[in-house]
């Protein structure tokens, strides 16, 4: 072996060995809803709101340092700031068209940088490890579906911070020998958790898509015709009016397709807030997960990389989904009008060949 490899080889051992002993955490608790930090007027502050108002406050700091000073030819933060716009800009107008690019840009483009923010931010090593450890005095009763975490503050590794199991036939024993000891025991409760692990957070962000699309096509096709498009009840009224089994068929069938298209319009909102939800949970679970096993190795290298990336896609799936679905939303009342237009145009051809018959 070279002996360039066999140092990077010594050097990986000795960065796992060290995370491995020294830096190790107690075993990390998981919990698909988020943890209330506090409680205002009765409203409860979890910690994902916090994040997410943290979020929103970068994004405006960032924007007002990187265009306090307007210049014609711009450079530095500027010049980055304004290169990443334009792209986006660039890209919905390819997409929707410059009528319905400038339109649709305002919500796609702050979708997707919240989003952005949201996934990457969350990736800082604050996150999910600095909290408030809510204690237990009379029992240990904490969390009836996972263990209690014994923190001991006073020592840097890991390795003897073992939970104790509610289960467990002599948990008291344990916990009373926990206490002894001067531990901690308790939960912690993190101050800061990634926004979009949250389903609040992807539901309200699918909610918002959701009514962007909708406003976009009933102000381009009016709320008659777009709403048309779900509630085709003309064809099964014209055949009754006129008796006509096979009108009415066919109207049925023309209802139940339109049903199937309001079907469609709230499963994307089921599908929006899992996709987003189920990724970022996901990364944040297998990062908690691998940082207890073999901190700063596997989790350096592996998985931090890997969710910069896949932070970055799914902001823009859900930025891309959105503005494609506002496109299909517009372009209803005018493939209606078309469709309009051309049966006038065979119904005069119709009238001047009988005419002329």
């Amino acid at each position: 072996m070279k002996p360039k490899a066999l140092l990077v080889v010594v050097l990986c051992l000795l960065t796992f060995g060290v995370g491995f002993v020294f830096l190790r955490g107690p075993t990390p608790h998981i919990a698909i809803s988020p943890e209330t930090i506090t409680t205002v007027g009765g409203a409860k502050i979890t910690n994902t709101m916090i994040t997410s108002w943290i979020v929103v406050a970068t994004m405006i700091v960032v924007v007002f340092l990187a265009t306090r000073r307007w210049d014609m030819v711009p450079r530095g933060a500027q010049n980055v700031v304004e290169a990443i716009v334009e792209a986006f800009y660039t890209l919905v107008v390819n997409v929707g068209g410059e009528k319905n690019g400038r339109r649709f840009f305002p919500v796609v483009a702050t979708i997707f940088f919240f989003v952005l923010a949201s996934n990457w931010l969350s990736l800082l090593p604050v996150f999910n490890v600095i909290g408030t450890v809510h204690e237990e005095e009379h029992g240990f009763v904490l969390n009836q579906t996972a263990g209690v975490n014994v923190v001991p503050f006073s020592s840097l590794g890991g390795l003897s911070a073992p939970s104790i199991d509610e289960d467990d036939a002599d948990a008291h024993e344990q916990y009373e020998a926990a206490i002894k000891e001067g531990k901690t025991v308790g939960e912690l409760f993190p101050f800061l958790r990634g926004p979009n692990t949250d389903l609040n957070t992807t539901v309200a962000l699918a909610i918002i898509s959701a009514i962007a699309v909708e406003m976009w096509g009933i102000t381009s096709a009016g709320l008659l015709r777009y709403g048309s498009n779900f509630i085709r009840l003309g064809g099964i009224l014209r055949g009754i009016r006129r008796f006509n089994l096979a009108a009415i068929f066919q109207g049925g069938i023309d209802a139940f397709v339109g049903f199937l298209e309001l079907i469609s319009e709230l499963v994307r909102l089921l599908s929006f807030t899992a996709r987003l939800f189920g990724n970022m949970f996901a990364g944040e679970v297998v990062i908690l997960m691998f940082t207890f096993m073999t901190p700063l190795l596997v989790t350096t290298l592996i998985f931090y990389p890997l969710e910069l990336f896949v932070g970055v896609i799914q902001a823009f799936i859900f930025a891309m989904l959105t503005l494609v679905f506002g496109v299909m939303a517009v372009s209803h009342g005018a493939h209606d009008a078309d469709h309009k237009d051309e049966s006038h145009d065979i119904t005069d051809h119709l009238q001047v060949s009988e005419t002329k018959a």
